[in-house]
């Protein structure tokens, strides 16, 4: 009995002064990591925007295979718009504004409203022609980690 009674006045707890500093080592942690992760959800979020761009790229090229155009100008342009995208794209949402233009060069050049959210941004800025952003500017972009 001796033994039990010396074995429960031996049990030590943790002390006021341990555990803050526990919580001071834990709130310094949590303010560098916080930020850390916002940013990491916010590259996520604009990669996939510039990942749909490239998917609408892709399915304006596929209705110039099936001879789809919906204006062909003059000079060989021909531009892609909403009913004809909404056609090949599945699980993107397209605005009435959105549209691809092939140019005379073959040049492939998208105006998507979620990509036009991203000219503000200044990584994303001089990868803009006006409201379109070129296939060859988007691959650049997606390449890069």
């Amino acid at each position: 009995m001796q033994k039990r009674i010396k074995l429960l006045k031996n049990q030590k707890g943790m002390t006021l002064v341990e555990l803050l500093a526990v919580l001071v080592i834990l709130g310094i942690i949590a303010a560098i990591a916080v930020p850390m992760i916002g940013n990491v959800i916010n590259n996520s979020k604009e990669r996939a925007v510039l990942s749909d761009a490239a998917s609408i790229i892709a399915a304006a090229q596929l209705a110039y295979a099936n001879d789809e155009a919906d204006q062909d100008n003059i000079d060989t342009t021909l531009t892609y718009k909403y009913d004809t995208l909404n056609k090949y794209v599945d699980g993107i949402t397209l605005a009435d504004g959105d549209e691809v233009v092939r140019d005379a060069n073959n040049n492939w050049k998208v105006k998507y409203s979620k990509l036009t959210a991203l000219k503000t941004n200044s990584k994303y800025s001089g990868k803009f022609d006006g409201d379109y952003m070129t296939s060859s500017n988007l691959n650049s972009l997606l390449k890069k980690d």
